[in-house]
């Protein structure tokens, strides 16, 4: 591919060509990159990203005032089959003392079950 053709490309994306292929050269078994698969893997990211923003936003809460927040892609997340591989990347986001509570259960649950045994 041209410098110019790359150009082009860089034009036509809204990620950074440069940093997408860093990403894909951090794996081990990759060794060299086609510019063409990179300008593919590079558009689908953003379409992708795109596809989760949209339906995020359109199944979230911030409608009304036309914001998008980390809780409704954390619910997205969720509660859709399609992004539900997403879920422990968008965990949903509790405080600290319900986290501590829900710790403390859980430890004398199995504290009772030992007991039990």
């Amino acid at each position: 591919m041209s410098a110019k053709a790359a150009d082009k490309d860089n034009k036509n994306t809204s990620l950074p060509i440069s940093r997408v292929r860093l990403i894909m050269k951090s794996s081990p078994d990759v060794s060299s990159i086609n510019q063409d698969a990179l300008f593919l893997t590079t558009k689908a990211t953003e379409l992708f990203v795109q596809l989760l923003a949209v339906s995020s936003f359109n199944n979230g809460s911030g409608k009304e005032s036309n914001t998008l927040a980390y809780s409704d892609l954390a619910t997205t997340a969720e509660e859709t089959d399609t992004f539900h591989f997403l879920t422990d990347i968008l965990p949903k986001k509790i405080l600290a003392g319900e986290y501590l509570k829900t710790l403390a259960q859980m430890q004398d649950e199995e504290a009772e079950d030992e007991a039990d045994n």
